[in-house]
């Protein structure tokens, strides 16, 4: 099988990079040199020339704060090219999978948010990411979106590389402690897109939840972090309202995750196991 990834340096692209072989997957990767979403035309005619037998897009635009400032752009990016590029894909009978977010939901309630619960996003970054989802369902060809939440690996920037490099230096630390998600390994979404593309289309697509378990808020992941990696900074609980940011963060990022389980017998990955492999990958790497 031949995958065709937009997205190159990414923390989840980065994954796909160093596991599609494993799986038997020929990946070729394109970085923003080769593939600019914010350019969805052009997007869109690299699918209908490429050599591929799935599209997968885990680029976009994540910066939730400054997305505020640059609506227009995150939305080229979220939402006009993913679109553009499953109208390509669908054009073609290819399988296109997407990675949207949980803040597509306003973060209201307590419990796990299930795939058919009504989405209000609170900012910028979950309106595009929400409008992409629409395009691509538009679109009328074999899709699978994976909303996950709260990603983290040894790539790019992270909660979990942000928390070693502040407690390297500070006793303590306010960490939000009434936002409750599951943080997500990007390898473990890596392994979940590459199975989803090599069983697909043999299933029905549409949205799937996937983050990790157990729920957690920041503070007590932030305490994890802080645990694992043995470094004594303390970690207090603030409330989201004591760190005000650009764009509103939702409360309740729980994910339902029981539709993959149901349909492709994938469970919700450990985050904690996860956390360990990666606090390893960086020691190895500062070595």
């Amino acid at each position: 099988m031949k995958a065709l990834v937009f997205g190159y340096t990414g923390q989840v692209a980065s994954e796909l990079h160093r596991r599609a072989g494993v799986h038997g997957v020929t990946l070729e990767a394109l970085d923003r040199s080769r593939a600019d979403l914010s350019d969805p035309v052009a997007c869109a005619e690299i699918i209908r020339r490429a050599d591929a037998d799935v599209i997968i897009n885990a680029a976009a635009y994540t910066a939730v704060d400054e997305a505020e400032k640059e609506p227009d752009l995150a939305q080229l990016i979220n939402g006009d090219a993913p679109g553009a590029m499953a109208r390509a894909a669908a054009a073609r009978g290819l399988p296109f999978l997407h990675i949207s977010t949980d803040y597509v939901f306003d973060g209201s309630g307590r419990t796990p948010h299930a795939i058919k619960d009504s989405t209000s996003p609170l900012g910028v970054y979950g309106r595009t990411k929400l409008e992409g989802e629409r395009r691509i369902a538009e679109a009328g060809g074999w899709h699978a979106i994976l909303r996950t939440s709260w990603v983290f690996s040894a790539h790019g920037k992270n909660f979990v590389k942000t928390i070693l490099r502040l407690a390297e230096n500070r006793d303590t630390l306010s960490i939000v402690a009434d936002q409750i998600g599951g943080p997500t390994p990007a390898a473990d979404i890596a392994e979940t897109l590459l199975a989803i593309a090599k069983a697909a289309p043999a299933f029905e697509g549409g949205v799937f939840h996937y983050a990790g378990a157990p729920d957690v808020s920041w503070a007590d992941f932030a305490r994890e972090i802080v645990s694992q990696a043995g470094l004594a900074s303390q970690v207090n609980d603030i409330q989201t309202a004591d760190y005000p940011t650009q764009a509103t963060r939702p409360l309740n990022s729980r994910l339902d995750c029981s539709r993959l389980m149901e349909i492709l017998n994938i469970p919700q990955p450990d985050w904690k196991a996860g956390l360990t492999d990666v606090l390893a990958e960086l020691n190895a790497l500062s070595d």
